[in-house]
C-alpha cells in the first residue's frame, strides 16, 4: 500500500493546484485508479476515495484492521465468543473540478470578397449576443448514470469580435472549462457554429490534463447552423482500430461515418460533406447539340470505369440518364474538405488564367481570320517562347479589346505581354536539336515523360490479341530483315534470349479507334510498334516503326514499316514516323497511364475510405495527406479536361472518343494486382525477382531511371501511387512543351510515292512535317494545359513531409517512424543526385542530357520537372 500512498498522497496535492502547465496540471483520479485495481485485489474504488480525503485515514485503517486481527486470534484461541469493532462507512467524495482551456487555431483566407466581409462584421457583432461558435469536450468514458459519453459543459470562443481585424493567417482562440476530476480522458469535440458563414477550423489543443495537451487535428471547414444544423464531431490524434474505440466514442464514430455516407439522394450542395458515388454520365452535353453526346463510362460491360464522386444533379432536358452540365466558372461539388486551399487555389488560377486565354483565341482568331495558322518553320515554334502567341498571330490589340474577362486581366495583359508567352522548355534549353536524334527518342522512352510503355520484346514479329476476321492478319509486318543490321552481329533469336531488344506497342490499343478517329476533320494516326535495340553502353536505339491503319478487307493488310533513315527521303520518312509514335504516346500517357491510373482509380479508393474509415483509424490517419486535393482536381477535369469538346479531345489524338479509349484500357488491361511498381515490371519484362535486391527485384539493364529511382522509394514507403503519379505528371511540359519532341496529336500521314501529297513532300519536306503537327493554335491550348498540370503549389506536400507532424498523430511510435522515413527520402534524393552526376550512365547524364529528376522527393514551387508530392493533386 506504500505504493498507492504515495501515489495517492501527490495526486491529492496536485487537484489543489490550478494552472495550465503539464507539470503543474491536476492528476485525474480514473488512471490512478486502474494502477490500484492492478496492484490489490480487493475494491479499490473506496480505499482510493478514503485515501484522497486524508491520506492518513490509510494508517487508522490499517490499525483496525490489524486490532481486528489480534482480537479475532484471541478469540480463536480462548474459544470465547466476542463482537468485531465495526469499521464505519465513510460517504465517498464528490469528485473535485477544475479548470481545462481549449486553444482553438482558426485560419483566415487570403482574400474575401465585399460580401464575405460584410458577414464577417455582422459575425462579429452578434457573437457578443450568443450568436457565437461553441465547443463541447466528450470523454471516452461512460457516464454510469447516462450510460452516455461522458461530456463537458458547453464553452464558447472568447474574443472572437476583437481579433476580427486580425490580419495574420493564424488567429488562435480560447474556450475554457470546468471539468470533473472523474471526466477521463477527451477524446473528442463537438463544435457549433452560430454565425451565418463557415469558418477554417485548423487544430484544437485542450491544455490542463495531468497526462498533458490533447491534440485535435481538424483542418475543416464548419458550416453554420442555419446550413447545417448537426454538430461538427472531431477526434483526437490517439487512433483507435474500430474494435479498440473507447465506449465513450463508439457512437460518435458510427454517426461521423453515417453523416460522410449520406443517404444517396438530392443535389449536393458546395458545402456537403458526403462521399458518395456515381458513374461518368456527365461528360456529354447533349443539351448542347447531339454531336455533344457522349455514352455513359461506368457501370456497363460495354465501357466499365471506376466510380466518380456523386453530385446529384439533374438530368439533362434531352437526356434522362446523362447528368446535367455545370460548366466554368461554377463549381463542381466535392465534400467541402476537398476544395483547393487558397495558396492552391491561387497558383492553379494563374496557370488557369493563361489556359483560359489560350482557349479563347481559337474562337477570336476564327473571327478575325478564317485561316487555320500553320508553323511555317522552326522559327514560329520558338516564336512561342520569345515573343507570345499573340504576336505570332498579329492579334494582341484585337485580343485585348475582345476579352470578355474583367478588366484586370487586360491590366495584367497590358502590364506583362510574358502572360501570353510559354518558358523555354527544358528539353530544348541544352541541346535545341536534341530531339531530332534517335538516341534522344529512345532515352525519352525510359526516361522521359512516359516511362512506362516500353516491354522487353518476347516474341518476333509480335504478334495481335484483336479478331483478325475484323482487323485482318494477326501477323506484324515486322520481318527480320528490317532489324539485323541494327543488332551488332547478333541474331534477332539471339538478342531476344539476352534481353537485348525491347517494343513499345500500341498496335491493339488504336487500331479499333482508327477508322473513327482518321474520320475526324484535322486527325491522322496510325497504331504504331517501335522496336529498340539495347547497345552495349547501356543506352536504346530505335531499330524499327511498325504503322498499321484499319485493313480495307478481312484478308487485306494495311502495315508498312519505316527504318532509320539511308538519305535525305527516308531522313523524313523517319522523322514523321517517330512523330507518329509520339503522338501515340502522348494518348496512351494522358488517357490510361495518366489519367486513369492515377486520378480515376484514385477516386473510389478515397470516397472508400472516408465513407468506411474513421479519422480515428489507424490506416486512414497514414492515407489522409495521400489523398489530398485528388477529388478537386478530377472533378476540374469532368469539367475541362475529358469532357466533350474539352482540351483532351481538341489536343490530343483519339478525339471525342477519348473516354471510349480510356475505358477500353480499363477493361483490357488494368488490374490492381499488377499495378503495383514490382509488379508492373515484372509484367513487362524489364526486371526479374531477385531477393538479394532490397526492393527484391533486378532491372534487365541497370540505367532506366525511373525504375531504378521508384524502386528505391518503393522499398521505403511499398506504395506506388504518390511516386507512380509524380514521374507521369510533372514532366509534361519540360518534355512535352516543345510540340515537335512530343506532339499530342498528328493532321498528316506518310506519304506513299502513289499519293498526291508525296510531291509536296519531296519538294519541302519541313514544311510537309511542321504542318503534320498540331496547328499554332492546338499547340498552343495544349502547352498551356501541361504548363499548369506541371506546376507544384506552394503548399505542396513531399513525399517526407507533414503539416503539423507533432500533433497528427498521438502515437509516439508512428511519429518517429515518420521522422525515420523523412530521412530516408533524404537520403534517396541524395542517391538520386548522385546518379545523375554518374557519367556512366548514359540515360540522365551527358551532354545536353537532361538530368532524371522527376522521383527526387522534394522540389521548389512552380515547373520544375521534379518533386514527388504526397498526393495526386495535378
Amino acid at each position: 500500500m506504500a505504493f498507492a500512498n504515495e501515489i495517492m498522497t501527490s495526486s491529492s496535492r496536485v487537484l489543489l493546484r490550478n494552472s495550465f502547465k503539464q507539470s503543474q496540471s491536476p492528476f485525474l483520479v480514473s488512471p490512478v485508479l486502474v494502477r490500484l485495481r492492478k496492484a490489490v485485489k480487493f475494491p479499490v474504488a473506496a480505499l482510493s476515495e478514503d485515501l484522497l480525503r486524508d491520506p492518513s485515514s490509510s494508517s487508522s485503517s490499517s490499525s483496525s484492521s490489524s486490532s481486528t486481527s489480534s482480537s479475532s486470534s484471541v478469540s480463536l484461541s480462548s474459544s470465547t465468543t466476542s463482537v468485531p469493532v465495526p469499521v464505519p462507512m465513510v460517504p465517498p467524495e464528490k469528485p473535485v473540478k477544475f479548470r481545462v482551456r481549449a486553444v482553438v487555431t482558426v485560419r483566415n483566407k487570403i482574400k474575401e470578397g465585399f460580401k464575405e466581409t460584410l458577414v464577417k462584421h455582422f459575425d462579429a457583432l452578434t457573437d457578443n449576443i450568443g450568436q457565437n461558435i461553441v465547443l463541447e469536450l466528450i470523454s471516452t468514458e461512460i457516464d454510469p448514470k447516462t450510460k452516455a459519453a461522458k461530456k463537458s459543459n458547453e464553452a464558447v470562443l472568447k474574443d472572437w469580435s476583437k481579433k476580427i481585424n486580425v490580419k495574420a493567417e493564424r488567429v488562435n482562440y480560447i474556450a475554457e472549462y470546468m471539468i470533473d476530476s472523474n471526466f477521463g480522458e477527451p477524446g473528442a469535440i463537438t463544435v457549433s457554429n452560430k454565425h451565418q458563414q463557415e469558418f477554417f477550423l485548423e487544430c484544437i489543443t485542450i491544455e490542463g490534463f495531468a497526462t498533458g495537451p490533447v491534440h485535435f487535428p481538424c483542418n475543416s471547414w464548419v458550416q453554420a447552423r442555419k446550413d447545417h444544423p448537426g454538430k461538427r464531431i472531431f477526434f483526437s490524434n490517439k487512433p483507435y482500430l474500430p474494435g479498440d474505440t473507447p465506449a465513450g466514442l463508439r457512437f460518435l464514430r458510427e454517426k461521423e461515418l453515417r453523416n460522410l455516407r449520406g443517404d444517396g439522394k438530392g443535389v449536393r450542395n458546395l458545402s456537403d460533406r458526403i462521399y458518395d458515388f456515381d458513374t461518368y454520365n456527365d461528360l456529354g452535353n447533349p443539351d448542347r447539340a447531339p454531336e455533344f453526346a457522349r455514352p455513359t463510362i461506368g457501370g456497363s460491360e460495354q465501357y466499365p470505369y471506376p466510380r466518380r464522386c456523386r453530385t446529384g444533379r439533374l438530368p439533362s432536358d434531352t437526356d434522362m440518364f446523362a447528368e446535367s452540365r455545370l460548366e466554368k466558372p461554377n463549381p463542381m461539388y466535392v465534400p467541402r474538405d476537398e476544395r483547393f486551399e487558397e495558396s492552391k487555389q491561387n497558383t492553379f488560377s494563374v496557370k488557369r488564367l493563361k489556359a483560359v486565354l489560350h482557349n479563347l483565341i481559337p474562337g477570336l482568331k476564327a473571327s478575325i481570320s478564317a485561316d487555320n495558322q500553320d508553323f511555317n518553320d522552326f522559327s514560329d515554334v520558338d516564336g512561342l517562347y520569345s515573343k507570345g502567341l499573340l504576336i505570332q498571330l498579329g492579334l494582341q490589340d484585337d485580343v485585348l479589346k475582345k476579352l470578355p474577362l474583367p478588366n484586370v486581366v487586360s491590366k495584367i495583359q497590358e502590364s506583362s505581354q510574358g502572360l501570353l508567352k510559354y518558358d523555354t522548355p527544358k528539353i530544348i534549353s541544352k541541346d535545341k536539336f536534341a530531339w531530332l536524334r534517335d538516341d534522344e527518342f529512345a532515352r525519352q522512352a525510359i526516361a522521359g515523360v512516359n516511362p512506362i510503355g516500353i516491354e522487353r520484346l518476347q516474341v518476333f514479329p509480335p504478334v495481335s490479341k484483336l479478331d483478325p476476321q475484323i482487323y485482318g492478319p494477326e501477323e506484324s509486318a515486322l520481318k527480320e530483315e528490317h532489324i539485323l543490321n541494327q543488332l551488332n552481329g547478333m541474331t534477332v533469336q539471339q538478342a531476344i534470349d539476352e534481353n537485348k531488344l525491347f517494343i513499345i506497342d500500341y498496335h491493339d490499343v488504336y487500331l479499333p479507334f482508327l477508322e473513327r478517329i482518321n474520320a475526324l476533320d484535322g486527325r491522322k494516326a496510325y497504331a504504331t510498334r517501335t522496336i529498340f535495340f539495347l547497345t552495349p553502353l547501356g543506352t536504346l536505339k530505335p531499330v524499327a516503326i511498325e504503322l498499321s491503319l484499319p485493313p480495307a478487307g478481312p484478308s487485306s493488310r494495311s502495315k508498312r514499316v519505316v527504318t532509320p533513315a539511308i538519305d535525305a527521303t527516308t531522313n523524313w520518312m523517319w522523322q514523321l514516323a517517330k512523330a507518329h509514335v509520339c503522338a501515340n504516346d502522348a494518348g496512351v500517357h494522358q488517357l490510361y497511364n495518366h489519367w486513369l491510373r492515377t486520378h480515376a482509380c484514385m477516386e473510389p479508393f478515397i470516397l472508400a475510405a472516408h465513407r468506411q474509415m474513421s479519422a480515428m483509424h489507424p490506416i486512414f490517419k497514414l492515407l489522409d495527406p495521400h489523398m489530398r486535393y485528388t477529388l478537386e482536381i478530377n472533378a476540374l477535369a469532368r469539367q475541362s479536361l475529358i469532357n466533350a469538346d474539352g482540351i483532351i479531345e481538341n489536343c490530343f489524338t483519339p478525339g471525342r472518343y477519348a473516354m471510349e479509349i480510356s475505358s477500353a484500357f480499363y477493361k483490357n488491361y488494368w488490374r490492381f494486382d499488377m499495378d503495383s511498381l514490382p509488379a508492373d515490371l515484372i509484367r513487362r519484362g524489364m526486371a526479374e525477382p531477385d531477393p538479394s535486391q532490397p526492393h527484391g527485384l533486378k532491372l534487365v539493364f541497370e540505367d532506366y531511371p525511373y525504375a531504378a529511382d521508384g524502386l528505391m522509394i518503393w522499398s521505403a514507403i511499398e506504395n506506388w501511387v504518390r511516386t507512380y503519379h509524380a514521374a507521369l505528371n510533372f514532366g509534361q511540359y519540360p518534355y512535352g512543351g516543345y510540340v515537335p519532341n512530343r506532339p499530342p496529336l498528328m493532321r498528316r500521314l506518310i506519304p506513299d510515292e502513289s499519293d498526291p501529297e508525296y510531291a509536296s513532300f519531296i519538294a519541302d519536306p519541313q514544311k510537309y512535317f511542321l504542318n503534320a503537327l498540331p496547328s499554332l493554335l492546338q499547340a498552343s491550348k495544349y502547352m498551356a494545359v501541361v504548363d499548369t498540370l506541371s506546376t507544384h503549389s506552394p503548399d505542396e506536400e513531399y513525399l517526407g513531409e507533414r503539416q503539423q507532424p507533432s500533433i497528427w498523430s498521438g502515437d509516439a511510435e508512428i511519429v518517429e517512424a515518420f521522422y525515420e522515413f523523412s530521412a530516408e527520402m533524404r537520403r534517396i534524393e541524395k542517391v538520386i543526385d548522385g546518379r545523375n552526376r554518374d557519367k556512366k550512365l548514359r540515360n540522365r547524364c551527358g551532354a545536353g542530357v537532361l538530368p532524371y529528376e522527376l522521383l527526387a522527393p522534394s522540389s521548389e514551387p512552380g515547373v520544375t520537372c521534379r518533386g514527388v508530392p504526397n498526393s495526386v493533386s495535378t
